[in-house]
């Protein structure tokens, strides 16, 4: 067990930010989730709530940017807290274009498939956010593990899940351009899930290394 408190003070700032941005990216997540929801049922959806959530995110990453350029000691290395708010930055960002997509396109969606995208995204983000939260409180790495874990697999199932959904679109009720529509659009829920993986994936390295 390692403690990023004792080595390096009460420096708490960053990982408040840090904290807030995987809130942030959770609750896009969860965002896309209810979209999906209210699409597959016939309600009408609206962008602004991701647009907020985005531009929320991008603000703390900026406010990171500003705190590492002002500050002297920092709790983690500052290349580490830089990648990190990156890579949580991209999943709030991704959640926006996927829904920006889903408004343009008129057709019929494969509600099923993509609910269950969307399912695996919002177990990566709260695994992401849970790693987050961890780094401040210094803890031992088989609860990272752990979480790591549970990440790798949401991100293994999509991959699966996308192979299922390209089956089912070749043989589905389909023009050609939907078909090209469609498979896109689950790319980029698949991405997204790979977003999560990859802020996950800095975590644990995180972790590693003070441990």
């Amino acid at each position: 067990m390692f403690s990023i408190r004792k080595l390096f003070g009460k420096e708490e700032k960053f990982f408040d930010l840090l904290e807030a941005s995987a809130e942030e990216a959770r609750a896009s997540t969860a965002l896309l989730g209810r979209f999906l929801q209210e699409r597959a049922n016939g309600q009408p959806a609206k962008i602004d709530d991701f647009i907020h959530t985005r531009r929320k995110d991008k603000r703390i990453t900026q406010q990171i940017t500003k705190e590492l350029c002002r500050t002297f000691v920092t709790p983690l290395d500052r290349e580490d807290i830089e990648a990190l708010a990156f890579a949580l930055y991209r999943i709030p960002k991704m959640s926006e274009k996927i829904v920006e997509r889903l408004l343009i396109y008129p057709g019929t969606l494969p509600a099923t498939g993509l609910l269950r995208q969307a399912e695996l995204l919002q177990l990566a983000a709260d695994n992401v956010a849970f790693m987050v939260c961890e780094l401040r409180k210094g803890a031992k790495m088989d609860r990272i593990r752990e979480a790591n874990e549970k990440l790798q697999y949401a991100e293994g199932e999509a991959d699966k899940m996308m192979l299922q959904v390209q089956s089912e679109l070749y043989k589905g009720p389909y023009e050609a351009k939907e078909v090209i529509f469609l498979l896109q659009l689950f790319e980029m829920v698949e991405k997204a899930v790979d977003r999560c993986r990859d802020a996950g994936n800095v975590v644990f390295q995180i972790m590693l290394k003070y441990s």
